[in-house]
């Protein structure tokens, strides 16, 4: 028998050269609502890019990516 189960939405912020774990506050909202929740806490992701998503350790892994200080 087949069992499919919903995998956790996990998004990594890096500032500073750290990667920062950051839950899903509501498993409803789309992932550039997540962003924008996140925006008024770290005022980086206001010009973030939201990366491809990436299964890792049984969890959905999207990376918030900054694009301030880079050229191109």
């Amino acid at each position: 028998m087949l069992l499919a189960t919903q995998l956790e939405r996990v998004f990594i912020l890096r500032d500073k050269g750290h990667d920062i774990k950051l839950t899903d506050p509501e498993p409803r909202w789309s992932v550039e609502a997540v962003l924008n929740f996140y925006a008024s806490r770290y005022p980086i992701l206001t010009t973030a890019k939201i990366s491809a998503p990436a299964i890792k350790d049984d969890a959905v892994e999207y990376r918030f990516e900054s694009v301030m200080g880079t050229k191109g």
